[in-house]
């Protein structure tokens, strides 16, 4: 039982009438046992709570910073109308910062044997799987004097997705594919393009592309044009271990990578071309394989929500050797992980010839943008300390970049606002160039 704000109101003021007018412990007796009685009516009229049904329906995914809708049906089998404030319990990160105490509250009227609907209104501030906890239900009597209480578990999940920020870059990008893939025929050839069709030659040609045959049958000087091949594999390797656990900005590391992985496969996809997932740190956390073009982004998504950084080093073999049987063919290897010399000179620069061997190899790296507020910091003895520090992790950045160029690794190094786009416009010079 529940005394309301109301009953210990009513109990006040009855002590002070009784106290004015009969000056008796009789009288303070007579007016207590009243409120008690009413009290006690109260709650004998109020509806029971163990006896509801409570279930639940809705969204199951959502995209981080999105809202999603999760139902609760309120039955009332009882023969007494249910006045009930209904509390919706889940975990703080799954409401909107500051409004989970309001927000997680539902009054209900709901009459003997009817049902009744409350909403909650989710907005996750963190990606991964919200769980809900108990549904408490205050059930109140008809004079408001007193209250059953009872919690339900009614288990729902909701799977706050990565937000695909960088969607925004999308179509630009398509719309660079498309003049690579035949509507602005390519005029290279290489590893990667197949023949498209003749046009007349134009000055500045390559004269590589002369087809001499079909020049003589058409009596004038004819040109092979070239596009990018299609059906190309790329495998996608997200370094889930402790460098990727940085923060940049409000989020780690991780994030930005997920982010720039995303817009990477919407786009190869787009182009054609066969795109898997792995996430590694010290063992293989996630792996998507030989998902359909309507299916990967979905996919990706769905194994990216779940990912959390590990706080411990990567192991870099491992995480070689798993994708490397990922890809037992030639394919693009995008490698999304940290540019700091010691894990990178101990751990991946002594694997790399396994990698570059067969396959093409790009590093990405998300940048600290601060790193440059700090470099350009003068006037204070503090600030000169930190520009010093600063230029030497970016000198540092910048030498174990260039040691991963000379091994035939393309090297990306961008603050997170930038390091989706990059990877994109790196993978389309790619194709252009027919490296693919």
């Amino acid at each position: 039982m529940a005394l309301t704000g109301r009953t210990a109101l009513l109990a006040a003021l009855g002590a002070l009438v009784v106290g004015l007018l009969l000056p008796s412990w009789a009288g303070i007796g007579l007016v207590t046992g009243a409120v008690l009685l009413a009290v006690l009516v109260d709650l004998v009229l109020a509806a029971p709570v163990r006896s509801l049904r409570i279930d639940r329906g809705g969204d199951t995914t959502v995209r981080l910073g999105e809202s999603a809708s999760v139902e609760l049906t309120v039955t009332n089998p009882a023969g007494r109308p249910l006045r009930a404030l209904v509390r919706d319990a889940w975990a703080p990160s799954a409401w909107r910062p500051g409004t989970a105490e309001t927000a997680s509250r539902h009054t209900l009227a709901v009459p003997a044997g009817e049902r009744r609907r409350a909403i909650s209104v989710l907005t996750p501030s963190r990606r991964g799987d919200h769980h809900a906890h108990r549904v408490t239900v205050r059930s109140h009597g008809p004079l408001g004097l007193a209250a059953r209480q009872g919690s339900h578990d009614v288990p729902w999940t909701v799977r706050a997705l990565p937000p695909f920020a960088s969607r925004k870059h999308l179509p630009s990008r398509l719309a660079r594919l498309r003049e690579l893939d035949g509507r602005t025929s390519v005029l290279t050839r290489g590893q990667g393009t197949e023949f498209d069709s003749l046009r007349e030659y134009l000055p500045g040609d390559d004269v590589r592309s002369i087809d001499w045959r079909a020049s003589a049958r058409r009596h004038t000087v004819a040109v092979r044009t070239w596009r990018p091949e299609r059906d190309r594999h790329i495998l996608v390797v997200l370094d889930t271990g402790r460098t990727s656990a940085g923060r940049v900005g409000d989020a780690p590391r991780l994030d930005a990578a997920l982010d720039a992985a995303l817009l990477l496969t919407a786009l190869a996809t787009r182009a054609g071309d066969r795109v898997d997932l792995l996430a590694h740190d010290a063992r293989k956390r996630a792996a998507v394989v030989g998902s359909s073009a309507n299916e990967i982004l979905p996919a990706f998504t769905n194994a990216m929500a779940v990912l959390e950084p590990a706080l411990h080093e990567t192991d870099m073999r491992s995480l070689v050797s798993t994708a490397l049987k990922m890809a037992p063919h030639r394919s693009l290897i995008v490698l999304l992980t940290g540019l700091d010399a010691a894990p990178v000179e101990d751990g991946l620069r002594p694997l790399l010839p396994l990698l570059t061997k067969r396959h093409e190899v790009v590093l990405a790296s998300v940048a600290d943008p601060q790193l440059d507020v700090l470099a350009a910091g003068r006037g204070t003895l503090e600030a000169v300390y930190g520009a010093a520090a600063a230029e030497q992790t970016r000198a540092d950045r910048r030498a174990t970049a260039d040691r991963l160029t000379r091994h035939g690794v393309t090297v990306l190094d961008a603050p997170p606002s930038r390091i989706a786009p990059a990877l994109a416009d790196t993978y389309l010079a790619l194709k252009a160039a027919g490296r693919l």
